[in-house]
């Protein structure tokens, strides 16, 4: 029986790199993008299917679920990796105009919100489906709020706060599912090298995309309503 997982924004980076490690488990790795020329290009490297699907436009959602339902009837893993960042001169979050926010929300949050909805008929229709949110230890209000923190200097209110909320939204569709064979989980790759920090970060893409891998495959005892890195849970 075909395993099938669906990565939002899987033509660059860890969205690809998640795609590729799955890829390597024998999983039917639906290439999200919407990109179509960029989505197909990586698709054909991974020698995987390709969707288009903007996160940000809830047609485009619709259209790849009803695609995802006539070619494969089911979702085993949706891995919502989708993400931007938008950098400003002045990082204060007194500079920081609410358009910013809407911007970031529109596709950090709202997007995973309308991805989710849209998928999870098929995901109901898999024996033991798999959620993947890809947050950000930045989101962690705890980290935030610790003096000894590396990431006490770091107010990036409109991306630290939509990870946040991803956090939440993370935890919501967690207890709705509680009673379900579904698990919902959050990811914190880590700072990696990507085309979102112009790649300044420390660690590789593959790196970043382990966690969400190892929680896409979780069996039946792993956790889920949990924010998980490599060495294990993170603080909300």
């Amino acid at each position: 029986m075909t395993t099938t997982a669906l990565i939002t924004g899987a033509n660059k980076g860890i969205g690809f790199e998640i795609a590729r490690l799955l890829g390597e488990r024998g999983v039917t790795a639906i290439v999200g993008a919407r990109d179509e020329e960029r989505g197909r290009a990586a698709a054909e490297r991974l020698g995987q299917p390709y969707v288009r699907l903007d996160v940000t436009d809830e047609s485009s959602v619709l259209a790849a679920a009803k695609w995802i339902e006539q070619e494969y009837g089911a979702l085993d893993i949706l891995v919502n990796n989708a993400g931007i960042v938008v950098w400003q001169d002045d990082p204060a979050p007194s500079a920081t105009p609410a358009d910013r926010l809407r911007e970031t929300y529109e596709v950090n949050v709202f997007g995973v919100v309308t991805v989710t909805n849209a998928m999870l008929p098929l995901l109901r229709e898999a024996p033991a489906a798999r959620i993947v949110n890809m947050s950000s230890e930045l989101g962690s209000l705890q980290l935030a709020m610790d003096p000894d923190s590396p990431f006490w200097p770091l107010t990036f209110v409109a991306y630290n706060s939509s990870k946040s909320a991803l956090n939440m939204v993370t935890a919501a569709y967690a207890k709705e599912l509680w009673d379900t064979p579904i698990k919902v989980n959050a990811a914190n790759p880590g700072y990696c090298a990507t085309d979102l920090n112009a790649h300044s970060g420390f660690r590789t893409a593959e790196q970043g995309a382990a966690i969400a891998v190892r929680l896409a495959t979780l069996d039946a005892d792993g956790p889920t309503g949990a924010f998980m890195q490599d060495d294990g849970p993170l603080p909300w």
